[in-house]
């Protein structure tokens, strides 16, 4: 929708730049105030609501947290059109520079464009599962094939909020224990949440699985 909004903002600035239109500047000004305390209202309330549990014992907020990222730069957009706005139509009236409205309209649209691409390319990371830094993964082999003669054999990690990665762990140990001993050992790692442990015993080497015990 960012990508959209610049784009309809840069074709409207540049058509009304080369084609200049009569504009009304107090009732402008007044719907352009209005606008942008609108939305830094919303602003205020967005930007609180991801982050205020973040550092809590609940992180059931965690997983909107990039959802809400979207509406805050979406308000954000509204906002910086409305300064923008009052800017140009400020200008406009006081020293009859008409061309200041397209110009910051072209602006506007270069920068909420920039907004949408950094919204895309981190929507991206979170689908392909790119965004969970590999040091993690490091950590949590270290820690499972730390204890006794365990060996990860399928690990999957994805985030599930700004702080927070989910984890799901299949791994072949001779000495089998209780899935949550393993997630017990987790513990350490920080911001790891939603932990699912299969454990597959094994009495040969190299191992070959005889079952699975997994919650």
């Amino acid at each position: 929708i960012l990508a959209v909004v610049a784009l309809w903002m840069a074709v409207e600035s540049l058509e009304r730049l080369f084609h200049p239109q009569p504009i009304r500047f107090n009732e402008a000004i007044l719907v352009a105030v209005l606008g942008l305390a609108v939305n830094l209202v919303c602003a205020a309330v967005l930007h609180r609501s991801p982050y205020e549990d973040r550092h809590g014992p609940d992180h059931h907020h965690d997983h909107r947290d990039h959802n809400m990222r979207s509406a805050y730069l979406h308000v954000l957009a509204d906002a910086l059109t409305s300064v923008l706005a009052i800017f140009a139509l400020t200008g406009g009236k006081i020293w009859r520079w008409v061309w200041m409205d397209p110009i910051m309209g072209v602006a506007g649209a270069v920068i909420i464009s920039h907004w949408a691409y950094g919204l895309l390319r981190d929507t991206g990371k979170i689908l392909l599962d790119r965004e969970v830094d590999r040091r993690t993964a490091d950590h949590i082999r270290r820690i499972i094939e730390g204890d006794a003669d365990n060996r990860i054999t399928d690990l999957h990690l994805w985030k599930v909020g700004s702080n927070k990665v989910s984890a799901i762990i299949s791994l072949v140990t001779h000495y089998p224990r209780p899935p949550e001993h393993y997630k017990a050992l987790l513990d350490v790692v920080p911001g790891l949440v939603h932990i699912t442990v299969e454990v597959i015993h094994c009495d040969s080497d190299p191992c070959l699985p005889l079952r699975a015990d997994s919650r």
